[in-house]
């Protein structure tokens, strides 16, 4: 699953140069409001099995508004509302013709409450760490499985409340509640799911468990093998481990089918060294495919460099494993935040 470099936790410059770009439009009596985004521009070239084809691209450029306020002492409200448009043909494209996120919430010393559209717990808390790259990542529960039914399904209409950490132990539990007025519920009723997480960290380790029992997609037809009825779970355990500018991260990950022969494995071992002007990074996943019968080998690397603190370049290489090097490609960018 892509995402913009905003939203990556990484060790090196580029960090803390990103979430240093973000312009305050307003800040007064409690009440601060901020401007930012990014334009980002891809060259690629990936095998697809049959013929190896390459374009020039936007690569998930972005604007996005964020605002809190200070209720009282201790309660703070939030929102943040993204777009999307495409950089490399923005006369054709419509503009700013998607979105990404959009979210209110309430934080204080009791945690934090969100409602809205936003990526997924199990994305966050088990993917993220091992590939948040700017183009290729590696293969996980939700790209092979819940991922067939659409982004926009799985990040909307969502609520989360995430502990203050205590003792170093954070807690998180949410749901996504599908009415069934909307044009997207694949059931006949209202249904809400749950998903919920575990983290703990001391140092510079961390680790991680998650679980999402993606009940809306329950009595979905065409996913997979032309699934129908019961679907699945996704669960996960990720473990980092930060040593000065070097993350080292490891995953196993399972999307649990509710159908025979269906179920899929991920276990992967991840990298990010920050060296100065930038990032060196990569990973490796075996994946044990049941649906499509395969067991495959991941690998990606990849590495950036700071031109300035608002702009820097990169490039990615992966290979899949699969027949007829499907998959396999590079690519490379650049990227402008602001």
């Amino acid at each position: 699953m892509k995402k913009t470099l905003l939203a990556t936790a990484i060790a090196g410059a580029l960090g803390a140069s990103a979430a240093a770009q973000a312009a305050t439009v307003y800040n007064q009596e409690g009440t601060r409001l901020d401007l930012y985004g990014n334009i980002q521009l891809a060259y690629s070239s990936v095998d697809q099995g049959a013929e190896t084809t390459d374009q020039l691209a936007d690569n998930g450029s972005t604007l996005g508004v964020t605002g809190e306020h200070v209720i009282f002492d201790g309660l703070t409200g939030y929102f943040k509302y993204e777009f999307e448009g495409d950089a490399d043909e923005i006369k054709g494209a419509g503009g700013l013709d998607t979105g990404d996120q959009a979210y209110v919430g309430l934080k204080g010393n009791f945690g934090d409450g969100r409602l809205g559209s936003y990526d997924p717990l199990i994305d966050d808390w088990i993917q993220d760490p091992i590939t948040n790259n700017e183009f290729f990542d590696v293969s996980d529960s939700t790209s092979q499985r819940a991922g067939a039914v659409g982004s926009k399904f799985l990040e909307g209409d969502k609520f989360t409340y995430t502990s203050p950490s205590l003792a170093g132990f954070q807690f998180a539990l949410g749901t996504q509640f599908k009415g069934d007025a909307e044009a997207e519920n694949l059931s006949s009723s209202s249904n809400a799911s749950f998903f919920g997480g575990l983290k703990y960290a001391v140092g510079g380790f961390s680790i991680a468990a998650a679980y999402d029992n993606l009940d809306n997609i329950e009595e979905v037809s065409g996913v997979g093998a032309a699934l129908g009825g019961e679907f699945g779970d996704q669960y996960g355990v990720t473990a980092q481990y930060t040593i000065g500018t070097l993350r080292l991260s490891a995953k196993a990950e399972k999307f649990d089918s509710d159908f025979d022969d269906s179920d899929a494995d991920f276990y992967a071992l991840g990298a990010r060294y920050g060296y100065g002007m930038g990032d060196v990074y990569g990973a490796y996943q075996r994946v044990d495919d049941e649906l499509e019968a395969d067991e495959r080998d991941e690998f990606v690397i990849g590495a950036n460099y700071s031109i300035s603190d608002a702009m820097y370049t990169w490039l990615e290489l992966a290979t899949d494993d699969r027949d007829d090097d499907a998959g396999d490609g590079v690519a490379v960018g650049v990227t402008y935040l602001f």
